[in-house]
């Protein structure tokens, strides 16, 4: 069943055979400006996720990948949170939150994480819905929830796990049909880079020493 009223899953060009429909158009564009938002510091990247992940809630339902239907759901709560983070966190230590690496067992932490989340998000969505790419989804999924976190701590790492997330999202909605969203994320996969670039280059104005998460 199409979950989107008829004006907003009307196509607005095809790809590839593939129909865009607009709603699919608009939340590209905002996660877009989004990325680059968060690349350069800037905390009104925030409520464009918010946004951009509401819409995307429908379009990855319709395709039936739920496991991401329910993170943008996750992601626009956690934006919230990422949102005053931004504005007002600290470190456990009571210095302002800036960019910073993490400490070896917080890096231990993150990788256990992503270990555990995979799995159990992938079995969850293979035992109780009907997607045909629990695994795929599930990686995507699991390992976005670390990636959000990171984030919202400014913790550098959160470039490398997006990376995974973003090359390993194209070949699934290549297998969806999803062209532009899969245009999406391959740029995605790009900025993962530049974003590690250019917080790098933040951290000897921020932070050379690696702090606990």
């Amino acid at each position: 069943m199409n979950l989107l009223p008829e004006f907003l899953s009307a196509s607005a060009f095809a790809l590839w055979g593939s129909p865009v429909t607009w709603l699919e158009l608009v939340a590209s564009a905002l996660a877009l400006v989004m990325v680059g938002c968060n690349m350069r510091e800037i905390h009104w990247g925030w409520p464009l996720a918010i946004v951009s992940s509401l819409l995307y809630v429908v379009v990855f339902a319709n395709a039936r990948i739920y496991g991401d239907a329910a993170l943008q759901v996750f992601f626009a709560f956690v934006a919230l949170w990422g949102w005053a983070q931004w504005l007002r966190g600290f470190r456990a230590e009571g210095s302002a939150l800036r960019v910073s690496r993490l400490s070896p067992r917080g890096t231990a932490y993150a990788l256990v994480a992503c270990a555990i989340a995979w799995p159990v998000v992938a079995l969850f969505l293979r035992r109780f819905t009907n997607t045909d790419v629990p695994w795929w989804d599930g990686f995507v999924t699991g390992l976005s929830l670390v990636g959000q976190f990171l984030l919202g701590r400014k913790f550098i790492e959160n470039w490398l796990i997006w990376l995974a997330v973003n090359v390993v999202s194209v070949g699934l909605f290549i297998h969806k049909g999803l062209w532009l969203t899969t245009a999406l994320y391959a740029v995605f996969a790009v900025l993962s880079v530049a974003g590690f670039l250019a917080w790098q280059r933040r951290l000897p104005k921020a932070t050379t020493k690696a702090v606990p998460a």
